[in-house]
């Protein structure tokens, strides 16, 4: 990514968190980073071009993190549970941090949608390789991987707004709905009682 690309994503970024998608335009852009309109319209033809690609930067973060966990040295239940929470915890931060893009996010989750197909891709393959990673060392019994991946996909994506609305477990911690949601995972993933 070039340097002149990355300053407009960044300075849309800013004015998207502070004004809003509506409350900017193309104009405003252009002079925040210091950069002329045709410089501008050489990169994103329109502002919604320059919101998917503040949308894909975040994401790409979020797809980082969750690589991350894939790859510690942990067994694989704690790498499901550490999945979960990591999405959880980085959707949350980065709707938060962003300001006006939090009533973007869920007044156009349609262009989210869009956007977070790629993202939705390399976290499900994530997810599977995991569970097979589980199935392999006798940890998991599951019957169809690829169902079960979709079923704990689906299930995270639909925990998303309420746990950045704090109306996951009302009144509760994270520390205090861990066991909670680590109890549900143990009984979907049909672990061995020695292991739950």
């Amino acid at each position: 990514m070039t340097k002149t690309r990355q300053r407009l994503i960044e300075m849309a970024r800013e004015l998207f968190a502070r004004n809003g998608l509506e409350g900017t335009t193309m104009n405003d852009i252009a002079k925040a980073s210091g950069r002329g309109r045709r410089t501008l319209y050489t990169y994103f033809r329109h502002k919604e071009e320059i919101y998917y690609a503040v949308i894909e930067e975040e994401l790409a973060l979020l797809s980082e993190k969750l690589k991350a966990v894939q790859t510690m040295h942990a067994e694989p239940e704690e790498k499901i549970f550490a999945l979960v929470y990591t999405h959880l915890s980085i959707i949350r931060e980065t709707v938060l941090r962003n300001g006006s893009l939090r009533a973007e996010f869920f007044r156009n989750i349609w262009m989210v949608e869009k956007v977070r197909r790629t993202f939705d891709a390399h976290e499900h393959r994530i997810l599977r390789a995991v569970l097979q990673e589980g199935i392999d060392k006798g940890r998991f019994r599951i019957e169809d991987v690829g169902l079960m991946t979709d079923i704990i996909h689906y299930s995270v994506k639909g925990l998303e707004v309420p746990y950045i609305y704090d109306r996951l477990g009302e009144g509760l911690t994270e520390d205090e709905t861990y066991p909670i949601v680590k109890g549900i995972l143990v009984r979907v993933l049909n672990m061995p009682p020695a292991l739950d």
